[in-house]
């Protein structure tokens, strides 16, 4: 979302003959392609609904936009099961314009908001920030005092702590400032940073492209937070007061008192003992302090610089202390020279903490004492001897012992272990092992319930992931709680009272794209499984204030947005909202994207993915093909959900076929679908993607294979260049930005996760750097030379490998640029680069 502009071309290179076959690639096609967001802006209605629900929980309203301005309310009984017209909209027109003196249209209503009245068959409307109070049987208004303030506020809640960015599916926010003054609107990109966007004027509302995730700031004039809002998929309204309803929530801090425990120091002395020690940190070694006679004792002394003791954890009787201490590990630091920084002349020299595969990483692991002895009582790291993390540290509340998770370096093995507190002995509670790797950083869950003495623990076990409970005194296994071929994708409650997991998932229900997201309930013991989600597509719920209702909204990329009311008990069908209208969309000439399945390199498993069409689309035309590659294992990519612009439909107004494919190694699949990209991060899926798209252009003959491009960034760019090293045959042109070209040169967690640890040959036997003298077809590599994501080292040792092979190809350095920003200029230099070599014609020609 940055725009970052001015880049250099060092190297130039034309493989593909160029052959003027199609009148694509014109100045016409280029501004369809670079105004596709404002050609399709506000053209899609009825698609979402921000419900306002009544004090009682039982009915709510929301208001639907139409074009033009054009609105319409509606009025929702939850209970009774029915929708239907908030009012007559022509009488309360009639009753309004009489009243305010005013021509007032029944479809542009000046309703902000509406409350029950004062008895049946009256409402309470909030109109130019007064209320008004209206019987809906005579029309008759009735002024009331009080602010006009509208109830229930926007679909989005005001943050309370601003944070970076992430990146989800494309959506918008609709932000209202109901302030008198204009605000500043301020987008926090992924790294933090603050990037002015927009201004909105008072009483006014502004629509903003965004993505699920992104985080938006709304400032005054002199900069004074007013506001912070987190996009959500499905869009929202983000509702600006005049100061902010909720301020920043006070930071947790490790002050003087940071070594005390503070639940003893703070609890009622009848009820728990008083704390005699204080314990704390100096100088590398755990220091007690006797509370009563301000005794100091030194209860280690074998801390240093290089092998320190941190963090302490009390038993809850205050007898003994868990305490990490910490082997230093190494101290990369990657250096970039920013030659154009935008405060001074002269270039400047960067410098950041950076691990990269292989490296010494910092060792912790627990040390425990008894206070009263004053002593270690020693522990054996058999079962926990080489750390990739070790954490969540844990006491049992009668302070027998003490818990712990422990990662293993190389990601085969994860453990709960107990240590008894009064022997040291450790034993696993839940001892998880794999072949291949343990999903960590994307399929990791585990929720201690201390009354009952259990844990429930996400697992692959099976071969899908799924959900365990544990006997957490014992490690037994009580049951499996979730079961069959379909995966947890996210808990999202976990109801010890009712003993109950809710949880969305993907798969689970039979026929529909594995990939969509449903909502579920199921009981501890694996009963009761109820499925609240129903149609075919990806689904975004939002509950009621008392969770008794939920409205479902769901939507594929070929089928706009449904939105229904449905009932949190069983997830039976309560009545239908809104159907999404495309019909303004479609009258621009703008193509539904085509979901296609075709199958894998195995022949049996489907492998899906999504075709995009330029506007002016002829089937009797022949079309080069250009994929929108992204193969990280950490997810799957190919958008489900309704959208009306993205990057692969931009390229494709410039006379292109673009798809999107997720094929094997990538995750929300099974674990052997995953396994795929074990040690084989080369592999990105080619097998699968270049067997797909032959399959789609059996039956649709305007798809030319003999001119097939693809693009990527970072892992995406890694494997665009892989594409024309390993499989030159079929891909003639690729376009990678700031991509990982070589795994021992990117960030060690996402590296080691998949291609494991210690350093195999596999890395260096996948590396786009080792097979550059293996480029075959046309390539542009885009980096930018402050890239704090990738080492862009990575992209310039491509570089060095290409000419040493003697290889043309195109390099294009953005300076200022960090990771994947290659804004404006470089979007532009992709589709030049494209239109080039794959139409074969000179960019915005006439």
């Amino acid at each position: 979302m940055k725009t970052i502009a001015i880049g250099v071309l060092l190297f130039f290179s034309c493989v593909i003959a160029p052959q003027a076959v199609l009148a694509q690639g014109t100045r016409a096609d280029y501004d369809r392609s670079n105004n596709l967001g404002r050609i399709t802006s506000q053209k899609v209605f009825h698609a979402s609904i921000t419900p306002h629900w009544t004090a009682d929980g039982n009915a709510f309203w929301y208001r639907n936009d139409g074009p033009d301005g054009q609105r319409d309310f509606i009025w929702v009984d939850a209970v009774a099961g029915t929708r239907k017209p908030a009012f007559d909209h022509a009488k309360l027109a009639a009753a309004l314009a009489s009243t305010l003196n005013k021509k007032i249209a029944a479809d542009h209503l000046p309703v902000d908001g509406i409350e029950t009245g004062d008895a049946p068959g009256r409402l309470v409307l909030v109109v130019a920030g007064k209320r008004w109070q209206v019987d809906l049987t005579s029309y008759e208004l009735t002024a009331l005092k009080g602010s006009g303030k509208v109830a229930g506020g926007g679909s989005l809640p005001v943050l309370n702590r601003i944070h970076p960015s992430e990146n989800g599916e494309e959506s918008s926010i609709t932000f209202i400032n109901h302030t008198d003054n204009t605000v500043n609107l301020i987008w926090i990109d992924t790294d933090g940073k603050r990037i002015p966007y927009a201004t909105v004027d008072a009483g006014k509302r502004y629509e903003q492209n965004t993505y699920a995730g992104h985080v938006w700031l709304v400032t005054d004039k002199a900069g004074k937070r007013l506001a912070a809002f987190e996009a959500v998929a499905g869009g929202g309204e983000a509702v600006i007061e005049k100061k902010d309803s909720n301020p920043p929530a006070p930071q947790a801090s490790r002050g003087p008192d940071a070594g005390l425990d503070m639940d003893l120091l703070m609890a009622d002395p009848s009820t728990k003992p008083q704390p005699k020690w204080d314990a704390r940190i100096v100088k590398e070694n755990v220091i007690l302090t006797d509370l009563v006679l301000g005794e100091r004792v030194a209860l280690t002394t074998d801390g240093s610089k290089t092998n320190s003791y941190g963090d302490i954890f009390w038993s809850p009787d205050h007898k003994k202390l868990v305490v990490l201490k910490t082997l230093d590990g190494d101290h990369r630091k990657v250096f970039e020279v920013q030659s154009s920084p935008p405060d001074q002349l002269q270039p400047k020299l960067l410098s950041f903490d950076y691990l990269k595969p292989g490296d010494r990483i910092p060792l912790t692991k627990p040390h425990l004492f008894d206070l009263q002895s004053r002593k270690e009582i020693p522990l054996s790291d058999a079962l926990f001897p080489n750390p990739w993390s070790l954490e969540d540290v844990r006491w049992d509340a009668d302070s027998s012992r003490f818990t712990f998770m422990y990662n293993q370096r190389g990601h085969q093995v994860l453990r709960v272990i107990a240590v008894n507190a009064a022997t040291g002995v450790a034993t696993p509670i839940i001892d998880e092992t794999s072949k291949t790797f343990i999903d960590y950083s994307g399929k990791m869950f585990i929720d201690y319930l201390d009354k009952t003495r259990e844990i429930i623990w996400m697992s692959e076990r099976d071969g899908w992931n799924h959900l365990y409970l544990y006997n957490a005194a014992t490690g037994t296994v009580k049951n499996q709680i979730t079961q069959g071929d379909w995966v947890i994708r996210k808990v999202d409650r976990v109801d010890q009272e009712h003993r109950q997991i809710w949880f969305e998932a993907g798969g689970i229900r039979p026929g529909q794209d594995p990939y969509y997201i449903h909502y579920c309930r199921i009981n501890f013991d694996g009963t009761g499984l109820v499925i609240l989600t129903e149609g075919d597509g990806n689904h975004r719920i939002e509950y009621s204030p008392d969770h008794r209702f939920f409205i479902d909204t769901y939507s594929r990329m070929d089928m706009a947005p449904v939105t229904e009311l449905r009932r949190t008990e069983d997830g039976k069908l309560i009545t239908p909202l809104e159907k999404g209208d495309i019909t303004h969309l479609l009258a621009t000439g703008w193509q539904l994207p085509e979901r296609f399945v075709a199958k894998g390199r195995d022949g049996t498993t489907d492998i899906f993915g999504v075709i995009y069409r330029p506007m002016n689309f002829d089937a009797s035309k022949k079309y080069p093909v250009i994929e929108d590659i992204y193969a990280g294992p950490q997810d799957s990519f190919v958008p489900k959900t309704f959208a009306r612009t993205n990057n692969g439909m931009s390229i494709a107004q410039l006379g292109f076929i673009v798809v999107q494919i997720d094929g094997m190694g990538t995750s929300n699949r099974s674990k052997a679908f995953h396994d795929v990209c074990w040690h084989n991060l080369g592999d990105s899926g080619f097998p699968d993607r270049i067997l797909w798209m032959k399959a789609a252009a059996k039956d649709r003959p305007y798809m030319d294979l003999g001119k097939v491009g693809i693009y990527g960034t970072s892992a995406g760019g890694q494997s665009a260049l892989r594409a024309v090293e390993a499989f030159g045959d079929f891909y003639k042109a690729a376009v990678a930005d700031c991509g990982c070209h070589d795994n021992r040169m990117d960030k060690i967690w996402w590296n080691e996760q998949w291609m494991g640890w210690p350093i195999g040959p596999w890395y260096a036997e996948q590396s786009n750097v080792t097979n550059a003298k293996d480029l075959h077809g046309a390539l542009l590599l885009i980096v930018g030379e402050i890239d704090h994501n990738v080492d862009p080292a990575s992209t310039m040792q491509v570089v060095n490998a290409l000419i040493k092979a003697d290889k043309d190809f195109d390099l294009l350095v953005i300076p200022n640029a960090d990771h994947g920003q290659d804004g404006a200029y470089g979007s532009r230099r992709r589709k030049d680069f494209f239109v080039r070599h794959l139409l074969g014609v000179e960019p915005r020609g006439d």
